[in-house]
């Protein structure tokens, strides 16, 4: 993509879900409700992981670092958003702009291998529960853990430097409610080929690596579950990984429509909607996923909960 233009861009305009300037209030206080709850959720999650000494397990482990994640990733584009919503003119500065596309990309990628991650928790503790303590020692977990933030901000830094490789000399609104490859894209002077190839090989080769990882993961899961004889020992094994299970499903979900299509303004449109249920809606429902879903999260939070109704 050839544009020619003298202009150099220093801001870009984000133009958000709608130009209707009667829903912007409306919008502003659906997002922050969204966004609050997001934060309480996650939070609460990391903080009744931290206290109660019966979820100081790598399945928990893990699941408050995904939590986190949920909590950054979405910090990360909504404060933008909800002074758009009340402000007349939505900029953002290109540093600015820049600086949110690192973030959200690190943080998607390292989301991608959280979930794998978890997924091999889930496979040694069932499949292998005899070396389950030695393979997932404490040692392991920080090291999986740290290798996974390693991996995501390594893609996230190499995709923002492909990016700023790019001139942006003409139009400066992006169609789009926070920083994103195809909006971005669109608006480039310069050949985006590459740019476009790497978008493509990166999110691809992540997604299906990933999820690679997950299915084969499962299958030896349900295998060995399907080996167990009675049904009470197969319901306690599976409800170990079901929530887990229910996440991938939806984020793997929402992430194949949101990435693997071409840049386009069509594809942009569509790719709003589902950013919006990928970045607010999926943080919100880990936390209810997992608590609803996990005897053990439900115990610890009725704990909390009796202790701070009791206690004098």
């Amino acid at each position: 993509m050839l544009k020619k233009s003298s202009t150099v861009v220093t801001e870009f305009i984000l133009l958000g879900l709608t130009d209707r300037a009667e829903l912007q209030p409306v919008l502003f206080v659906v997002f922050l409700v969204i966004y609050l709850i997001t934060v309480t959720g996650n939070v609460s999650m990391i903080l009744l992981i931290r206290s109660d000494s019966r979820l100081h397990t790598p399945m928990y482990f893990f699941l408050s670092h995904l939590s986190f994640l949920d909590l950054c990733y979405a910090t990360n584009v909504t404060p933008q958003m909800l002074v758009n919503f009340l402000s007349k003119r939505k900029t953002i500065s290109v540093v600015g702009c820049f600086i949110q596309f690192h973030f959200f990309i690190a943080l998607v990628i390292t989301d991608y291998y959280m979930l794998t991650v978890m997924a091999y928790d889930r496979y040694m503790a069932i499949c292998k529960p005899l070396l389950y303590g030695s393979k997932m020692s404490r040692r392991v977990c920080i090291f999986l853990t740290g290798i996974t933030y390693t991996y995501g901000f390594a893609n996230g830094l190499v995709q923002t430097i492909l990016m700023l490789r790019l001139s942006f000399c003409g139009p400066n609104e992006i169609n789009h409610f926070y920083c994103s490859d195809p909006p971005l894209l669109v608006l480039a002077c310069s050949d985006t080929h590459v740019k476009e190839t790497a978008m493509f090989v990166v999110a691809g080769s992540n997604l299906t690596c990933s999820l690679t990882v997950i299915l084969f993961s499962y299958i030896f899961i349900f295998t060995a579950i399907l080996r167990i004889r009675s049904a009470e020992g197969r319901c306690k094994a599976f409800s170990t990984c079901g929530s887990h299970l229910m996440a991938v499903t939806v984020f793997y979900g929402t992430l194949f429509c949101m990435h693997l299509r071409p840049p386009s303004e069509t594809s942009v449109e569509q790719g709003k909607i589902v950013a919006v249920f990928y970045i607010f809606l999926n943080p919100n429902l880990n936390p209810l996923i997992y608590s609803l879903r996990n005897k053990d999260v439900k115990e610890a939070l009725k704990k909390i909960i009796q202790k701070k109704l009791f206690v004098k």
